[in-house]
Order: structure tokens, then C-alpha cells, then sequence
């Protein structure tokens, strides 16, 4: 079975083809949220590299959010497309629950957050012992100071974007630790990982019906695109 899998949600974008096995090719690419301008080139790139084509994958998984506003309704609009054309299935993602994965067998709980802007993060809890992400708080937008508060005296790690936008104020939390760099932005290997699981246990997307996971309304101004 292959997955082809995009991760839209952040600014630094990924695409990848997976086998239950391995990665087979994968691409980066950082565009400020423009992932328009990339993001077919990319693919094809990813399918060029692995020497097949659209009609070789069995599904499309992609990153479902929370995120960028633009990048999670580009990402899924592309999803829908690909899946169209090719009359192949959506399996849709979670970003956090992706991001979470990248922190597998740990002891303490995994806290993802993501930067959402206006001071807040889009946080979720996870218990990653087992190697597979399962949730211990629901997703939600909140002040990283009161998420802090609440783990305060529990040791967890902190993993996503967010981690260096709030840095300074993590430090003063002792049982708080921040996870490497390299596992501050979700990836599309992690997401098409995960889209296997969701696969097997037939958890597909309806492709009329599906909407990006984003917590809260954009706050648009007149003239002002959403982030």
C-alpha cells in the first residue's frame, strides 16, 4: 500500500510517499504559507524520485489542522483534487496528533503547541509510551501561561513551533522540556504514518464534507488575508 501524504498546516511544508515500511521520497519546502506556489511541483518532484505516479498510490493523506488557515484550506483543497482525478481516497490527519508521533516511547506526556497568533497556542496532550500518539486532553486554543500553569509540577514535553516563539517562558518552568529542534514542525512522513492506521481501520474522509480542524474563526480585516 502507498500513501502520498502533504502537511500544510505550518509554514514549512512537506510532502511524502510512504509504504508501511519506510519513507520512499519526501520533499521540504519553506514558502511562508504561499504552499500554492510549490506544492504540485513538489509532488510531482516526490513522484518523479520514487519513479511512479498518481495512479500507483492507494490514498492521500493530509494534515487536517489545526494550523495556518491558508495552508490547511490549501493543503485539503489539493488532497480533494488529487483524489478526484485519480478516484483515490482522503484520510485526514490530525497535525497535532502528527506532530505528537514524532516524540514515540517516551515517558512523560507529550504537549504539543503550535503557534495560533494573538498570544495563544493550539495545544493537546499525548501519552506516546506505547509508540502510538493516544490523547489525554482535547485539542484547543488557549495562553501558553495558563497551559503552562496547568502542567506546572509535572514533568512534560513540549514539542511544536511554539516552542521557540515561547521559549523564555518554558525555561522558567522546571518540569517543562522542550523537545529537539528538529521536531518543532509537523512532517508529512509522520502524517502518512498515522493515515495507515486510519486506513486499516477504514476512518476515510468524506470528500464533500470535510473541513480543516481550526479551533477558532480567522481574524480577518478588510484588504487582510487569514493566516
Amino acid at each position: 500500500m502507498l500513501i502520498l501524504a502533504l502537511e500544510t498546516a505550518t509554514p514549512a511544508g512537506s510532502i511524502a510517499l510512504v509504504d508501511e515500511e519506510k519513507i520512499i521520497s519526501n520533499r521540504y519546502f519553506d514558502t511562508g504559507l504561499q504552499h500554492s506556489q510549490r506544492l504540485f511541483v513538489e509532488i510531482e518532484d516526490v513522484f518523479k524520485a520514487a519513479a511512479c505516479a498518481l495512479s500507483d498510490i492507494d490514498a492521500v493523506a493530509v494534515s487536517i489542522g489545526p494550523g495556518s488557515f491558508t495552508g490547511l484550506r490549501i493543503g485539503l483543497s489539493a488532497a480533494k483534487g488529487l483524489c478526484l482525478v485519480g478516484d483515490k481516497a482522503l484520510v485526514a490527519v490530525s497535525t497535532a496528533e502528527a506532530l505528537a508521533t514524532r516524540m514515540p516511547f517516551v515517558q512523560y506526556p507529550v504537549c504539543v503547541i503550535l503557534d495560533a497568533r494573538r498570544q495563544e497556542v493550539y495545544t493537546a496532550l499525548y501519552d506516546t509510551s506505547s509508540g502510538y500518539p493516544r490523547i489525554l486532553s482535547s485539542l484547543r486554543a488557549m495562553a501558553p501561561e495558563v497551559l503552562l500553569q496547568e502542567r506546572a509540577g509535572q514533568k512534560t514535553i513540549f514539542v511544536g513551533d511554539a516552542v521557540s516563539t515561547y521559549r523564555d517562558l518554558i525555561a522558567n518552568h522546571p518540569e517543562a522540556l522542550p523537545a529537539p529542534f528538529y521536531c518543532v514542525r509537523p512532517e508529512a512522513g509522520s502524517t502518512g504514518w498515522l493515515a495507515f492506521a486510519k486506513m486499516k481501520a477504514g476512518e476515510t474522509a468524506d470528500l464533500e464534507t470535510i473541513e480543516p480542524e481550526y479551533l477558532r474563526k480567522p481574524n480577518l480585516k478588510v484588504g487582510a488575508k487569514p493566516l
